[in-house]
């Protein structure tokens, strides 16, 4: 019975938090006018409490619809680069969540920009817990276009800190 109310309640507020994300217009000015706003949206959207729904449809605002995502794996003990789509990448992102908390914070930043595009060096930390501690820390390599009067992300490639290659000073906070 306490079972089959938690459910209940579990889809009422899932519902409840849907509508409300429903009735917000995407792109927001902000997430995309300045790479400031990009970046802290794109941070904003993967972050939340295991269960909780991320902003999918925010997310998809701020990429380019061909972007990419890309990142550094290993399978039987050896490295590769695995690259995935916008769409895969959010479908492995609800698997994980589903049952853990993720919350990813930028702790760095170094941007270059020429014309129309930019290059973004992110460095992050996750928790598993809203204020917990560092389980991970690495560095997104992100690259955008500036088009049709706003910022768009076109890929991302990320790695993470591992024991035997630290980040290095310069992506550090001073």
């Amino acid at each position: 019975m306490a079972k089959s109310i938690l459910i209940i309640l579990f889809t009422c507020i899932m519902t409840i938090i849907q509508a409300q994300n429903a009735s917000t217009i995407y792109p927001l000015k902000e997430d995309i006018s300045t790479i400031d706003g990009i970046m802290k949206a794109s941070y904003e959207v993967v972050s939340g409490e295991a269960g909780e729904i991320r902003q999918w449809e925010r997310d998809l605002s701020l990429h380019h619809p061909k972007a990419i995502y890309s990142f550094i794996d290993t399978l039987d003990g050896k490295a590769y680069q695995a690259i995935m789509s916008l769409e895969d990448f959010h479908s492995e992102t609800d698997t994980m969540v589903a049952t853990t908390a993720f919350y990813e914070s930028e702790i760095h930043r170094e941007v270059l920009v020429f014309g129309n595009i930019a290059h973004v060096w992110s460095t992050y930390e996750t928790r598993l817990e809203k204020d917990g501690e560092v389980v991970r820390r690495g560095i997104n390599s992100i690259q955008l276009v500036y088009d049709q009067d706003r910022w768009w992300i076109i890929s991302w490639i990320f790695d993470k800190e591992r024991e035997h290659r630290k980040l290095p000073q310069t992506f550090l906070p001073n």
